[in-house]
């Protein structure tokens, strides 16, 4: 699918009802729609957790302005 989810929750659905911390991180475009990717850790990580999904951004560079027409 392009245009949403083509399930039922998101991707921090099941992490949320664990209990886990999750991030989810501008990773490109598809068809010109942004995309995200989710980073999910253990109990008490969110610490990592944002340094993981900081280095990410930091690598790819994925974060764009919105094109307003």
């Amino acid at each position: 699918w392009v245009n949403g989810d083509h399930f039922g929750g998101g991707s921090s659905t099941l992490a949320a009802v664990a209990g886990y911390p999750s991030i989810t991180v501008p990773a490109g475009l598809v068809h010109g729609l942004p995309v995200g990717l989710s980073f999910i850790a253990g109990a008490w990580q969110e610490r990592r957790l944002i340094e993981i999904a900081y280095a990410f951004e930091q690598a790819t560079k994925a974060r764009r302005p919105p094109q307003l027409p």
